[in-house]
């Protein structure tokens, strides 16, 4: 059916570019790639995002600090500080917007690395912007959906990067194994994370944030990693952060992971 097709294409389009793009690349600067595959995956992030495209840097900034205050009070979205998860994400909203729009100054030891695209980022944080994707997932729906039940699946379209994030944040500091022991609450919630790429093994992410296979154990499935491996191989990007866990390094001495004043 036309619908599941075009849903499940927005998920995991749209949740690649938050995990790959914004995620191991803004955030941790896993890999660079050159000015060119910057461009490609950043209008690859606002199309497959569409209504709610995030600024990758908002996106950074908002996720070293989750990194550095980490299940405390100054995390950004940690579930011990929230009764429910549409709370917490409505927290991390605010904080995001702040960000994003600069009424919130981040601490200068947090800043830099991630990509910039001024013209596309103001496009994406516009209210026309917005209105034309609005309408788009509604023609569509329009134009394919055949029995009632599909119209259900239309609000995701419009929170879809809020729902990864939503599932990311709660589920992975609340459900779930542990492999390390972590100063935080972290949780590994799928041994085999098809669901969201990779990106509920918070507990392997947060021991060492800049690894950029996921998986650390025989079980466990990082279905991003082999892409990343790649699009490394094509020379489209080259990785620079470690492949295996170091256990040489504290995880507080990774580079915009948790800093060692905090």
């Amino acid at each position: 059916m036309i619908i599941i097709a075009f849903f499940l294409a927005h998920w995991f389009v749209s949740l690649f570019s938050q995990t790959f793009f914004m995620h191991r690349y803004a955030s941790h600067r896993m890999f660079v790639m050159s000015w060119g595959w910057d461009r490609f995956f950043h209008l690859v992030a606002y199309v497959s995002q569409g209504f709610s495209y995030l600024n990758p840097r908002a996106y950074a900034l908002l996720h070293r600090l989750h990194h550095a205050y980490s299940d405390t009070g100054k995390d950004p979205h940690s579930p011990a500080f929230f009764t429910n998860v549409a709370s917490m994400m409505m927290a991390t909203f605010r904080r995001f917007s702040a960000i994003g729009h600069d009424r919130e100054v981040v601490e200068a030891r947090f800043d830099g690395g991630y990509p910039r695209w001024l013209l596309l980022e103001k496009i994406g944080d516009h209210p026309l912007s917005m209105a034309f994707w609005a309408v788009f997932y509604a023609a569509f729906y329009f134009k394919f959906a055949t029995v009632w039940w599909m119209w259900l699946l239309l609000p995701a379209h419009y929170l879809m990067g809020p729902i990864h994030g939503a599932i990311v944040n709660w589920c992975g500091h609340r459900y779930g194994y542990r492999n390390f022991a972590t100063k935080d609450q972290s949780r590994n919630t799928l041994p085999f994370d098809f669901l969201t790429l990779g990106e509920l093994f918070q507990n392997n992410h947060h021991r060492q944030c800049t690894r950029v296979n996921f998986a650390v154990r025989w079980f466990e499935f990082d279905p991003c990693y082999p892409i990343i491996r790649a699009l490394a191989a094509i020379r489209a990007i080259r990785i620079v952060r470690p492949l295996d866990v170091d256990d040489s390094l504290p995880a507080d001495a990774q580079p915009w992971g948790v800093p060692v004043e905090a």
